[in-house]
């Protein structure tokens, strides 16, 4: 969605900044050395979720001192939308994952409903072992069908944006996190 200009500063500008730039980059330091406490030896495949993890896998990668394969996968409920809907798979890996420990890196858990379908997907295709690192981890109060390994920050309950997350297709590129004004 093409979010009008005069729209996407007025959404910025009424926004509350839930998380700094530096908080955001302590948290992305620390699951770097959690990943590579426990992953430094298995060389991984590390498979970012598109759009949202590009910002936190680019920051998160050159972190990782250890060998490791990167690929990419294009699964979304959001569709510049502020509400989940369906899953839609765009892009599968490229890289087989049959017999490899794979490490999905994602901007946010939110319900999981994406996260446990991804799940699901690579230990289907024969994965060895499945971990994922999101940046943000969403308290929704409910129980949510999978946890990840590896979580940055914890959220409220709210819509929040920054940090490879968007609102509207807006925003992503902001190295803080926000959420949008509550009514």
């Amino acid at each position: 969605m093409n979010i009008p200009l005069e729209k996407a500063w007025r959404i910025l500008d009424t926004a509350e900044q839930l998380c700094s730039a530096v908080v955001v980059s302590d948290a992305v330091a620390r699951i770097a050395q959690e990943v590579y406490d426990r992953l430094r030896d298995s060389n991984p495949l590390v498979l970012g979720v598109m759009r949202g993890s590009v910002v936190f896998a680019g920051q998160l990668l050159p972190l990782l001192n250890f060998p490791l394969e990167f690929d990419y996968l294009d699964v979304t409920r959001y569709r510049d939308a502020t509400r989940g809907g369906a899953i839609t798979w765009r892009v599968s890996p490229g890289t087989e994952v049959r017999g490899r420990v794979v490490l999905v890196v994602d901007d946010i858990l939110d319900e999981g409903q994406t996260l446990a379908a991804i799940r699901e997907k690579m230990l289907a295709a024969g994965a060895q072992a499945f971990y994922s690192a999101v940046f943000a981890e969403k308290e929704t109060g409910r129980a949510k069908p999978v946890s990840a390994d590896f979580i940055g920050v914890r959220l409220p309950n709210r819509f929040v944006f920054g940090f490879g997350m968007d609102v509207n297709g807006a925003w992503r590129n902001l190295p803080a996190v926000y959420a949008l004004k509550e009514d």
